[in-house]
């Protein structure tokens, strides 16, 4: 089977799926569209396919799939409008910028039965999947110290624009707050204080999130730090063990006292095998192809939006302990919002 597919938003990572799709002998990439119509042009012109002029018409060629790489804030409408066409979706993170949309999102693809992928590309990137088998071999982290900061939120110009990212937390660090989730399970409490003070938005956070297990991790992000290397890290600590990534690049683990340090290099690896995106399209394809389940599904997008709303919810209420699931329920938010399940 020949999987079809469709590219809604023709950006970096638009470009980035578009590549590894056009390399893969299983899918036949059938058009692509973006507001911006050059971009659209110029990405066809790579992938050797047609441009339209908005997601209506792409359906209207049958794509079996639709990707959908826009800007954060616009993710629900071409998701919703894909899956009640028909398609199978891959979504960019976040699923959405708020607990109504994404409950939406999230009910669609129950009733529709359409297979449906979230972005979160470090799941599949070696060094986690390093972390990840630590943990399935044994080890048990008690407790996590995680960062995942931005040099700055100048270019591209849209990152700086919380109408288009939904703000700073769901731009980078709604990544690491699924993979804390994919290595030390549910989170049960967060606690948040961040302030504003390079930007107009909040832009330095500190988060305590609680596990259903009982333990803890701490996680900061900053969306000002110049680019300094490792933007991102994650140490968790065991009984006398820790486990160690710096970004795609590198990870370690220490087995135990005056044992030898296991020590993994990622440097030389092409980028989409590295950030893991190559990965996750297999699998995506593969899932449409009724071959492997969808690896990271709505359950997981929801839960990651639920993360991020919990700390801005908390840290505007100056520190406030808030648990999980968020309260008020989403038909109330709904209700008071004005906002419509589909």
């Amino acid at each position: 089977m020949t999987v079809r597919v469709g590219i809604v938003g023709c950006g970096h990572m638009g470009t980035t799926h578009g590549r590894i799709l056009a390399e893969d002998q299983r899918v036949e990439i059938v058009g692509v569209t973006d507001v911006r119509h050059k971009a659209a042009e110029g990405l066809a012109t790579k992938l050797g396919c047609g441009v339209f002029p908005d997601l209506a018409a792409l359906l209207d060629q049958y794509p079996d799939a639709v990707y959908v790489t826009t800007p954060n804030t616009l993710h629900r409408e071409p998701v919703l409008q894909a899956l009640r066409a028909g398609c199978h979706v891959f979504c960019e993170k976040p699923m959405a910028t708020g607990l109504a949309e994404a409950e939406e999102i999230r009910q669609t693809v129950e009733r529709s039965g359409w297979r449906y992928q979230i972005g979160f590309n470090r799941r599949f990137a070696p060094a986690y999947r390093f972390a990840k088998a630590r943990i399935e071999a044994g080890f048990e982290p008690l407790s996590a110290n995680v960062k995942m900061n931005r040099g700055e939120l100048l270019s591209p110009s849209w990152v700086g624009d919380v109408s288009l990212t939904g703000g700073f937390l769901y731009e980078s660090t709604i990544h690491l707050l699924d993979m804390v989730c994919w290595l030390m399970g549910e989170v049960t409490e967060v606690v948040c204080r961040a302030e504003a003070n390079v930007y107009k938005e909040l832009d330095d956070f500190s988060l305590l999130l609680t596990f259903a297990s009982g333990h803890y991790a701490v996680l900061s992000s900053s969306a000002h730090t110049t680019w300094a290397p490792p933007f991102e890290r994650v140490e968790l600590y065991g009984a006398h063990m820790q486990l160690v990534t710096e970004e795609m690049e590198r990870a370690e683990f220490s087995p135990g006292l005056g044992q030898p340090i296991q020590r993994e290099s990622y440097f030389q690896l092409d980028g989409a095998d590295k950030w893991g995106y190559r990965e996750e399209d297999r699998l995506f394809v593969g899932a449409v192809r009724g071959e492997n389940p969808v690896p990271v599904t709505a359950e997981d997008g929801y839960a990651a939006v639920e993360l991020v709303e919990a700390a801005y919810r908390s840290a505007r209420a100056e520190g406030l302990t808030l648990s999980l699931p968020l309260t008020p329920s989403l038909s109330q938010l709904w209700e008071r919002e004005g906002v419509g399940g589909g």
